[in-house]
Formats: C-alpha cells, structure tokens, sequence
C-alpha cells in the first residue's frame, strides 16, 4: 500500500510537469499564431531581414501539436493515478509507447541509413552551389544572410571551400573577391582576395557541420537515452497502478 502510495505520488508529480510543460507551449503557439501578423509586420521593418524569415510563422503550429500531446499525456497520467482510472492509465501507457516505439524506429533508421543520409547531403551539393553562385552577394538576399551566419557560427567558408562562391554576384564585383570568413582573421575586412583564400585553408562548412554531430553524438545518446528510461519507467508505473486499481 505505501508503495502504492509513493508511485501515485511520483506519477502525479512527473506527469504534472509535463502537463504544465504543455500547457505552456501550446499557449506560446496560439499566442505566436493569434500574433503572427504583428511579427509578420516587424520582421517587414527589418532592414535587411531575409525573407525566409517569415516562415517562422508557421512554427505555431508545431508548438500548438507538440503542446496538446504533452497536454494529453500529462493529464491522463496525473488523473488515472488520482483516480486509478484503467481506462486513463492504460490510454497514459498505449501513448507513451506510441511515443517509444517511434523514437526507436527513428533511431535504427539513422543508424542503418546513417551513410545514406550522408551522401543525400553530399548530392546537394550541387543545388547548394548554384544557389550560392546565383544569389550570394546580391542585396537584401535570404542567401547571403543564411551564410554569412552559418560561415561566422561555424567558422566554415562555403559549402565545400572558397569555391564555391566563383562567378557568384559577391565574387565578381569587384573580381575574385570572397567573403573574409574564406581568409585567415589577419586579413582585413573586404581584402579576402583569391590568393588569400588559397592559402587560408578553411574548412568548408559540410564538413564541419558532420564534424559538429560527431562531437556530439555521445551527448545526443545520453539524452535520448535518458528520455527512452522515463518513458519505460512511467509505463512501468502506470501498469503497475492499472493492476492496483482493477483489484
């Protein structure tokens, strides 16, 4: 019975926070969409802000999905312990596993497909350089923006080196001119000329974006890992809790 107890307790407690954790979200997604005209409107005034931008509108609507799920599973699980509802619990475990068994599935497929993912990346590398070619440099271009942030976070030039931005608006005004993120941080703004970039050596940003993942995969691991124990636990206890209350 006290153990009974402690697992009602632990169960209401666990699933309380991930029913305010939803509310929360799904209140920022119905706010983000009732008030996207507004941000719409800001993001207009923005001198220079790319127009890619203004999909971030459509990020509401993820939040509204992900916040109701969490909403459902939160409160399902903190009422069936409060309750001993078996119809709540058992709807509380066959949700979770449905969240489980896709979580898995996701994983075998980007380990099995890992090398595949790879080379579907390695073919965009055409499409990437036409783009950057035919957009980089031109003013108030969506391009631009994205690359230089990306070459500046990353600390990359291109998509596979300086290259890649040959011919390209920004290249051939004046000639032979890359973006500084292509030289050596000695060389000043602007002066990135295509002797400099020779000899810069900078890794073109595919390469340190893979890199970047397996550095991290270990941490990605360690919480996706963790995430999979809470979900077992909290089916565990819930079919423990839907035995009880069937007694």
């Amino acid at each position: 019975m006290c153990c009974s107890g402690f697992l009602k307790i632990m169960m209401f407690i666990f699933n309380g926070a991930i029913f305010l954790a939803g509310a929360a979200i799904l209140g920022v997604g119905v706010w983000f969409q009732v008030d996207k005209n507004s941000l719409l409107g800001f993001l207009d005034d923005v001198e220079g802000a790319p127009p890619e931008l203004s999909q971030l509108a459509n990020v509401s609507y993820l939040l509204i999905a992900v916040g109701a799920v969490l909403l459902v599973i939160g409160f399902l699980g903190c009422c069936g312990a409060v309750r001993e509802s078996r119809c709540m619990l058992l709807t509380f475990f066959i949700i979770v596993l449905i969240i489980f068994i896709a979580e898995v599935a996701g994983a075998i497929v980007l380990f099995v497909f890992q090398d595949v993912a790879e080379e579907l990346l390695s073919d965009l590398e055409n499409e990437v350089r036409d783009s950057i070619q035919a957009n980089y440099g031109n003013e108030n271009s969506g391009v631009t923006t994205f690359w230089d942030k990306t070459m500046e976070g990353l600390k990359c030039c291109g998509f596979n080196n300086y290259t890649d931005f040959d011919g390209s608006p920004f290249n051939n005004s004046p000639a032979d001119l890359y973006p500084s993120q292509c030289c050596n941080s000695t060389i000043p703004e602007g002066d990135c000329s295509l002797r400099e970039a020779q000899l810069s050596n900078i890794d073109g940003c595919f390469d340190k974006l893979l890199k970047l993942i397996e550095d991290n995969a270990l941490i990605i691991a360690a919480v996706a890992i963790g995430i999979a124990a809470l979900e077992i636990a909290a089916m565990v206890v819930s079919m423990i809790l839907y035995k009880k209350a069937g007694k």
